[in-house]
Order: C-alpha cells, then structure tokens, then sequence
C-alpha cells in the first residue's frame, strides 16, 4: 500500500493595508493511502473581504499556486484534481482532492490576503 504524506503550513501576505489576519491550519502533518479521499483544513480570520489562496511545495520544487478565490466563490477548482469550498460562515477554506495520489506528497500553504498578489501598485 503506498501512502501520501502531507504537511501543511499557514501563511498570510500584508502587501497593503494594516487589517488583522490570519490562518489556521488544523491538521499539521497527514498520511492517507493512495485512492483515498483528501481534505486538508484551513480557518483564517479577516476583517474584510479576504483573498483566499492554497499553494503546494513538491519536494525539490518551488512553490506553486493551487488555486485561489478572488471572488468569494464557494467552490473553486485548481490544478491537479484539487478543489477548495469557502465557507464564510465558518471562516473556512479547505482543500480536498477525491482521489490522492503519491505525487500529491508535498508541504501545503493556505494564505489569506487583503489584495491580489502581484497587484500593489496598480491603478484601480
């Protein structure tokens, strides 16, 4: 049986403004087996409306962007088979794959942020 290792880590991005934030992420490292279904966890606290963002980090790699909700969305698809649900209510955004593989093993960022990264300086 192979098995999928997970870690995961929280991050936020103060690129402008000074509102408080923050995330959460509940589960700090995970094993499932190859097939099984995937859920990493995230909460994260903001005083406006928030951007979402999951980055991935394979080993030996850099990090890249999964996916990301500018628009307050409650699904979002990203690369890979990877989808996350905003739940506003619960001040949540978790990640969930149906079916892990063992090149999903990786270290996992949830992030929050009070503008588009890449955005600061642009005329609005």
């Amino acid at each position: 049986m192979l098995l999928v290792v997970i870690l995961l880590t929280g991050m936020f991005f103060t690129l402008r403004g000074t509102r408080a934030q923050s995330v959460t992420q509940l589960d700090g490292h995970i094993t499932v087996s190859e097939g099984a279904p995937l859920m990493l966890r995230c909460n994260y606290s903001y005083s406006g409306t928030p951007y979402l963002f999951w980055y991935v980090q394979y080993p030996s790699q850099s990090l890249q962007l999964l996916l990301k909700d500018l628009t307050g969305a409650t699904q979002v698809k990203g690369i890979k088979g990877f989808e996350a649900e905003l739940s506003k209510s619960e001040t949540s955004f978790h990640l969930r794959k149906p079916s892990a593989h063992v090149s999903d093993t990786a270290v996992y960022f949830c992030a929050v942020s009070d503008t588009v990264p890449g955005s600061a300086g642009r005329a609005e």
